[in-house]
């Protein structure tokens, strides 16, 4: 374990704090003056920057702890004296939990367990919001979907208007979805059972700066990275499964809502996501960034993977009520703004000046 001091005395730990949402929450609460302690294990490609990115804008106030949330040691020593606690350290990819089930249930599940028993134990247990996945839903196969143009749509009316609301009954499917499935219901029974104030955040698909996308997560990235390469597109599915995106500044505002509120939401789970007016296919995605590079993509089609959805849209009503959400940032004004943040980290002109005076 590596520990950078400087830091006042109870910083918000973030754990999984060098990843794409962390490091832009990390910044995010920096910038209003509170204290970050980052914990990461810096496996993931490129997290290194963003540590690094963090470090440099706000030098007082980021520090940073290298090590694994299997470590229960590292982990228990970072939130002793954290004032509040969000847990975003995942084994983030279904492949991944398919190849290698022991390893993501003791990341997923035991990692948090770990965090939460180390929470419980202090006098004073501190909020904590755990970052869930829709995945908890499982591959909603009771649905019936029709394809219409590049997009699946929903036969019932209500589920097109509003969404999947947190009704919706859990049914987690492949490792990944039991592992987080598990962690999401251990987080909201320990607010039931011990009393430690916490918050479940079931999201959907986040993008923005600052996301290393690949095959396996984060595909808007992982999708522009590959068009602005040249390289050729891998499709899983038919591309016409639907995703409602949200750009991460608004995911760090319910975050961050979610901390300031902890007390009026504290035990509850929310869905979030960029609702019905942000939902879009693949294809759709595919034709907006086709437009934004000048040039046409390779894509190429394979089967479909295990426990994707043909459809999923949040029904963030709740999140947006409780939380106090303002409207999403539109989807095609997001995608631009990711598609501009990779081509200035890659040292290429933005569409923007690239494009002809």
């Amino acid at each position: 374990m590596a520990l950078h001091s400087g830091l006042a005395a109870r910083p918000v730990l973030i754990t999984g704090g060098a990843g794409f949402i962390g490091a832009n929450l990390a910044d995010a609460l920096a910038a209003e003056g509170r204290d970050v302690l980052v914990y990461d294990a810096l496996l993931r490609p490129g997290v290194e920057a963003n540590l690094a990115w963090l470090k440099a804008r706000h030098p007082r106030r980021i520090s940073a702890v290298t090590a694994d949330v299997r470590d229960a040691g590292a982990l228990a020593a970072a939130a002793s004296d954290a004032s509040a606690v969000v847990h975003l350290a995942a084994q983030v990819a279904v492949t991944t939990s398919l190849a290698d089930p022991a390893a993501d249930f003791a990341v997923n599940l035991g990692g948090t367990l770990t965090l939460l028993d180390a929470l419980r134990r202090r006098p004073d247990p501190p909020a904590l919001v755990f970052a869930s996945t829709n995945k908890v839903y499982g591959d909603l196969a009771d649905l019936t979907f029709r394809r219409v143009g590049d997009a699946y749509a929903p036969e019932d009316p209500a589920l097109l208007a509003h969404g999947i609301g947190e009704d919706r009954p859990l049914d987690f499917h492949t490792p990944y979805g039991c592992s987080k499935g598990g962690a999401d219901q251990y987080v909201l029974d320990y607010a039931r059972s011990f009393g430690v104030p916490t918050c479940v955040l079931r999201m959907s698909c986040i993008y923005g700066p600052r996301q290393m996308g690949t095959e396996d997560q984060g595909w808007m990235a992982h999708f522009l990275i590959r068009a602005m390469e040249h390289e050729r597109i891998t499709v899983y599915g038919d591309g016409c499964q639907v995703r409602d995106v949200l750009d991460v500044g608004d995911a760090v505002a319910a975050y961050r809502a979610a901390l300031a509120r902890i007390a009026q939401v504290k035990g509850r789970a929310y869905n979030l996501g960029g609702g019905p007016g942000n939902a879009v296919s693949l294809r759709q995605v595919l034709a907006a960034i086709e437009a934004i590079v000048g040039h046409p993509l390779d894509v190429r089609f394979e089967d479909w993977r295990a426990g994707d959805q043909r459809y999923y849209v949040s029904d963030a009503r709740r999140a947006v009520a409780d939380l106090g959400l303002p409207p999403p940032l539109p989807w095609r004004q997001g995608l631009r703004r990711l598609a501009d943040w990779i081509a200035e980290s890659r040292g290429r002109p933005t569409a923007r000046q690239a494009a002809p005076g």
